[in-house]
């Protein structure tokens, strides 16, 4: 009984592992492939500018720059794919002992998305940093943006260096995780009963979801690329950051969702390719589910 007890221990071990494994492969493997888009997304938002004009500033640049800037978004997604499906996976089984329901996979979901903001928010900050063309020369690389940061009083390393922004990251990932996890399954569920293959039905769940979350959220990205990208500023609380934001974009809803048709593509390639991943290695991993 007691060697029962200790190899259950064991495998849901390894499960675990397994999960956090599953959930870091999927996320490094579509941050990559659509990390163009990305930088393209975050030159909008810092510039108001049109597609066009952001992509010829990017070409202009040259090919060295483009990819100035991957190495941070490719270990925090590495990351949060790690840290956003193996945590959820094990809150859901804690939680709904007894049937999974939406509010189980939206408080599970909203939890992890809490657990990514505190792990990962200094990896976007040092992102949105380097990926700001008007920092080139004062900051061209990770480690003098961290020499920057080292610098700072403890407090101010935390609320002007490392941890800027933390507040609306945190509201965004909370709410994004709980949105996309309240609704990848039952879509996807939905889809298989429909007769459209397992790969395909991931794939559109996972596209939809990251649509949908990213486009209702795009305003407060907006805001946190451009709260994040500032260095050493004086403190200014974020409802005076968001008044002036609202102010420099026109007070137009329009000239804030520029880049908005590049969060859909971007969306719907990146999360459709995780979720596709993460549900093909998750049914090859545990056959059972």
């Amino acid at each position: 009984m007691q060697q029962d007890s200790k190899d259950s221990a064991n495998c849901s071990v390894v499960a675990s592992l397994k999960n956090y494994g599953i959930g870091a492969a999927s996320s490094c493997l579509a941050t990559f492939l659509t990390f163009p888009i990305h930088k393209t997304i975050f030159r909008q938002q810092i510039h108001g500018f049109v597609i066009r004009k952001a992509v010829t500033q990017l070409c202009q640049e040259g090919l060295v720059k483009f990819y100035r800037g991957i190495i941070p978004p490719l270990l925090a997604k590495t990351i949060q794919g790690t840290v956003l499906f193996g945590t959820y996976d094990g809150l859901i089984g804690n939680i709904s002992t007894e049937g999974t329901h939406l509010y189980h996979r939206c408080i599970a979901g909203s939890l992890s998305g809490i657990i990514e903001t505190l792990i990962l928010t200094p990896f976007e900050r040092v992102q949105n940093v380097l990926q700001d063309h008007r920092k080139d020369v004062k900051f061209p690389n990770i480690q003098s943006i961290l020499k920057e940061f080292n610098s700072y009083s403890f407090k101010d390393k935390l609320q002007l260096g490392y941890y800027r922004g933390f507040l609306p990251i945190l509201l965004r990932n909370g709410t994004g995780s709980a949105l996309y996890f309240s609704f990848k399954d039952p879509i996807k569920n939905s889809l298989l009963d429909q007769g459209v293959p397992s790969g395909i039905s991931a794939f559109l769940s996972g596209s939809f979801n990251g649509m949908m979350v990213c486009f209702i959220l795009y305003p407060l990205s907006a805001v946190i690329a451009n709260v994040q990208s500032h260095i050493r500023d004086e403190k200014i609380s974020l409802q005076n950051f968001i008044a002036k934001f609202w102010a420099s974009r026109a007070q137009s809803l329009l000239y804030i969702y520029r880049g908005g048709s590049l969060v859909i593509l971007r969306s719907c390639i990146t999360w459709g390719i995780t979720t596709t991943i993460y549900e093909l290695l998750k049914a090859a991993n545990f056959p059972e589910s």
